[in-house]
């Protein structure tokens, strides 16, 4: 029943921007957590960021930290990603992620700041591409 589906994606010259959506169901997004993640080709998955459904805090890796912005559209359910000054090094599928069903862990916050805990998103979409040339 829940469905993360992403789009936004495409190809980008270095320095650009793009503004990634991730249109949600089967669940409500301030009840649950959202994350985005991204795999490289040849590398391991990572989180970028996430947005915690209890309070709104965000977590950004440092790589994307002042580059990145993660919304949420609680009326339309969706969680937009909107990347800017992108590198060549942003270029992979880029997927959302929520840790519904489960214990609404998956973007923690603690004093020392927001983490993504990759082990408690257990619905995914299907990823979206993203390109930057250079």
């Amino acid at each position: 029943q829940v469905q993360l589906v992403e789009s936004g994606g495409g190809l980008v010259q270095a320095g650009g921007s793009l503004r990634l959506s991730c249109a949600a169901s089967g669940f409500t997004l301030g009840h649950s957590s959202i994350a985005w993640f991204r795999q490289a080709p040849g590398k391991e998955r990572e989180a970028v960021s996430c947005l915690s459904n209890a309070d709104g805090s965000r977590y950004y890796a440092d790589s994307v930290k002042g580059r990145f912005t993660i919304a949420g559209d609680k009326s339309k359910n969706t969680v937009d990603l909107q990347m800017a000054s992108l590198t060549p090094e942003d270029t992979a599928i880029y997927y959302c992620a929520t840790d519904y069903p489960g214990s609404g862990l998956g973007c923690y916050c603690s004093l020392y700041g927001c983490f993504a805990v990759e082990y408690e998103y257990k619905s995914w979409g299907q990823g979206t591409r993203v390109t930057v040339s250079s």
